[in-house]
């Protein structure tokens, strides 16, 4: 898919998905602020075996050049106070559902909002998405890195992501947060036909306030969701405070 010309695009999904101003001027958490007490507390009964899983990628020589991360609203803060990032994780696992027989999407899939889609109704009731969810998307990229030898999936080069025609249903879901197994959760190469710098990154963060969370490893969760079919997950995933940083590094935890 060959996206229309790069600044239109933009200029109609900035127009389109604009919650500036939503939460008041002083605002920082952006769609942090659809998950409440209710939320956190119905996320909290979703334990019922009390195993854990930890969502982030190792740092060390054997693991990724680069930490686990949420990105920043506007890349220039990363506050997120009072527990606004516990809630109720839902993982879609795109790789099993649409992708080939390992469960992997190959570099350069664009994830459409019909992959989304498919993919909740293969997965059952457990999957839905309900505003104030942090969803987690696997791409199955690093599990295929890893088994061909070929070094952490980190850094620049072709990549299975999310599309930008995906910001409509991020938007309309009302969502908190969405996270993805790979380097900049967008697809890469992008869908315009002229040089553009991750537009997903562009409308979401500044324009939407939406968090976006990049190099979680989703491997061990994802082969225990498909195994008993349970697909949501209490998560606590609060990054450190840090003022005036482009992201911050996290150890998301996931509990079923």
């Amino acid at each position: 898919m060959t996206l229309g010309p790069v600044e239109e695009e933009l200029d109609k999904a900035r127009a389109a998905y604009r919650n500036r101003g939503r939460w008041g001027e002083a605002d920082v958490l952006g769609t942090l602020n659809f998950v409440d007490d209710a939320i956190r507390a119905h996320a909290a009964s979703l334990v019922r075996r009390g195993r854990t899983f930890s969502l982030a990628r190792r740092t060390d020589r054997s693991g990724t050049r680069a930490a686990t991360r949420w990105q920043g609203l506007g890349h220039d803060t990363v506050q997120a106070p009072h527990g606004a990032c516990t809630g109720r994780g839902v993982l879609l696992d795109v790789g099993r559902a649409v992708g080939d027989a390992r469960g992997e999407l190959p570099d350069g899939f664009a994830i459409l909002e019909e992959h989304l889609r498919d993919t909740v109704e293969a997965q059952g009731a457990t999957s839905s998405v309900r505003r104030g969810d942090l969803v987690l998307v696997r791409t199955g990229q690093p599990a295929r890195v890893r088994r061909l030898g070929a070094g952490p999936a980190s850094g620049a080069g072709d990549a299975p992501g999310l599309s930008f025609t995906t910001l409509g249903w991020l938007h309309r879901t009302e969502i908190a947060a969405v996270a993805a197994d790979t380097w900049g959760l967008e697809v890469r190469p992008h869908e315009f036909a002229e040089p553009v710098s991750s537009p997903l990154h562009r409308i979401a963060l500044t324009h939407m306030g939406l968090p976006l969370g990049e190099m979680w490893d989703l491997e061990a969760l994802a082969a225990d969701c498909a195994a008993d079919g349970v697909y949501e997950f209490l998560l606590v995933a609060a990054p450190l405070p840090v003022t005036g940083a482009a992201g911050a590094p996290v150890n998301p935890i996931a509990v079923k």
